[in-house]
């Protein structure tokens, strides 16, 4: 079993930032893919950034992208999303996820193994 576990989020300003981590524990598998989703109330979980096992490559939803960065530690198991640039818009549960494959990385939530709790992710205008 695996667990993620993420943290890192609040309440903040229009134009603010925000760092989210997500810590996998448990028996993680050798390599995996690493991912974050978002759902706002009424609305479905949507794709936010994604990367590959080696930290190598990256890719963000067009909502995002140039606002918002993934990283990923492997030595402590931790996936990071830097949130810049912080819109009303980008309020929602923050997810991360875990996919078991040692190549390229996954942008649809059906391909994930795994996946946290949730992180609440508020920004006021």
């Amino acid at each position: 079993q695996v667990q993620l576990v993420e943290s890192g989020g609040g309440l903040v300003q229009a134009g603010g930032s925000l760092r989210l981590s997500c810590v996998a524990s448990g028996r993680t598998p050798s390599c995996y893919a690493m991912g974050w989703f978002r759902q706002a109330p009424g609305k479905e979980r949507e794709f936010v950034a994604t990367i590959n096992w080696s930290g190598t490559t990256t890719y963000y939803a067009d909502s995002v992208k140039g606002r918002f960065s993934i990283s990923r530690d492997n030595t402590k198991n931790t996936l990071y999303l830097q949130a810049n640039s912080l819109k009303p818009e980008d309020t929602a549960v923050y997810f991360c996820a875990a996919a078991n494959t040692a190549f390229g990385y996954r942008t649809r939530s059906n391909d994930y193994d795994y996946w946290g709790q949730g992180t609440q992710v508020t920004v006021s205008s």
